[in-house]
Order: structure tokens, then sequence, then C-alpha cells
């Protein structure tokens, strides 16, 4: 073999080697790429709103990790949002999210996964599963509420989580904002230049594989102008889910505050949607 076509080779699987162990360290760091739970502090926020009847409560997951939430009811609801927040920072951060969701009028139950705010524990894609479960068992059985008022309400990376309990509990209906496909399409996107590293996520967080198993109506509301989540893959993520469902645009810059960029759009829509479910 010649000198030159030898150095090449060597050169070749010298970079082989380097790459496989960039992406080995990515995927042993994998939780740290998804989770952000002290961005940008774990306990920023208004923790005791004065605009909001709110009560701390304490929950236990089925492995028995402590979490945290938020009881917000209002006498006049007939629906009750269980509310699994974005990526980053904690329910305190989400107050004004909270307020449009009562006036509906409606009751929230506000859910902090593992590692987030006052949740203990660290968060993984099984224990963010594990944490609406055990929100979903309070719910029904310490506050009585009834399976079929429940909308599992979902922003950004709760979308995925709120699929996932709709795809397992049962539900009045699914409401999601900001969704993408999957974690394997976002790492994709963001990380087109590293060849495979969506293959060290594939099959994690994949909204679209809830959603073809939730039966209930779905709303997927998305801004035009996301930066986080494309609104592309938010019509991805909707052309995924089961009729009855029903895609709310809208027209500007936000990711998770679609409330308080367009309330006179979103507000009617919601309304509009949330009565034309069964009683």
């Amino acid at each position: 073999m010649k000198p030159i076509v030898r150095r090449a080779l060597d050169l070749l699987l010298t970079v082989l080697i380097a790459y496989t162990i960039v992406l080995l360290i990515v995927r042993s760091l994998g939780s740290h790429f998804i989770f952000f739970p002290n961005t940008p502090s774990r306990l920023d926020g208004d923790w005791h709103p004065h605009t909001l009847p709110v009560r701390d409560l304490q929950l236990t997951a089925d492995d028995g990790t402590k979490l945290h939430a938020w009881w917000i009811p209002n006498n006049d609801a007939r629906w009750t949002f269980l509310a699994f927040h974005g990526n980053a920072a904690n329910i305190a951060n989400r107050v004004p999210t909270y307020e449009f969701l009562r006036s509906l009028p409606a009751n929230i139950f506000a859910l902090e996964y593992r590692g987030y705010g006052h949740s203990e524990g660290s968060p993984s894609e099984s224990g963010i599963y594990r944490d609406a479960d055990a929100a979903y068992k309070y719910l029904v059985g310490d506050l009585a509420v009834h399976p079929k008022s429940i909308i599992s309400f979902g922003q950004s990376l709760g979308t995925v989580v709120a699929a996932d309990l709709a795809s397992r509990r049962e539900v009045g209906a699914v409401v999601l904002e900001a969704p993408f496909p999957s974690a394997s399409v976002m790492a994709r996107k963001f990380f087109w230049f590293l060849p495979g590293v969506d293959l060290l996520v594939h099959g994690q967080l994949n909204t679209v594989a809830r959603l073809k198993q939730v039966t209930e109506p779905v709303l997927i509301v998305h801004c035009t102008q996301d930066p986080v989540i494309p609104f592309e893959l938010g019509l991805t993520t909707f052309a995924a889910a089961n009729q009855p469902k029903q895609f709310l645009a809208i027209d500007g810059y936000c990711h998770e505050e679609s409330s308080l960029v367009a309330p006179n759009q979103y507000r009617p829509a919601l309304q509009q949607f949330l009565n034309a479910l069964p009683h």
C-alpha cells in the first residue's frame, strides 16, 4: 500500500474513532442535553402569586420520589387542566399561563417534575412519566376529580408528558402548546452537524407515537415564529394525531406564551374546543 494511501486511511480511522468518542460522550450526558431544571434558576418565580388561590401539594411517585404541585381551584369550573410545564425553571414561572386557564373557568393542577422546583430527585424520561401518573392518581383519588373532566395539558417538553398520560389514562381531552414529534427529530434539526446523533435518542420523547394511541379530542397550539420548536414541527405532530383534532396557529413570535401574545384569539378557540367535548 502506498504511503499516501496509508496515511489517508490512518487519518480517516482517527477521525472515525474521535467522532465515535464524541457520540459516546453525548450519549452518557444525554439527560443533561434534554432536561434543564436549573435554567435560569431552579427556584426562580413567584411562589405566592396574589392573583391565584394556590394550594401547595406534596405527592409521591410510585418509586418513592417526593413531588411538589399546585392545586388552583375555581368554584365555577367544569374542567380541570392537569398541566405539564415546559423545560427549564418551574411552575412558579408559569403563573400567567395558569391565570389564563383558570379564567376559562377551570381548575388547574400544576405538576413539578422530579428535579424541578421543589420536587426531589433527578429528571429522566421514565421518571417524568411516573410523575404524571402520580399527579393523575392524586387528582382522581384525593381530589375526587372525574377523569373525563381532566384536560391533559402540556407545553413544549410537557407535550410528550401530556400525550403519554392520555395514551394510558382516561381523560376528557388533550391540549398541546408547541409540541415536537420526537427527540430524534429535534436532534436532527438542531444538531445537523453531528451525523448519527439522532440515533442516540431514537425512540425517546416520542410525542407522535403517543398521540397515535390517543382517541380523545386533541387541540394543538403553535406560534408561527416559535424560536425554540419550529412551527413546522407542530404541524408534523398534528398530522400524527387521530381525529377529532384541531390546530390553532398563533401569528407571532412566542413559544410557551401563546396565551399572553394572543389571548383574544386563543381564549375563544379553547372555549369552543371545550364546549364541544362530551359533558
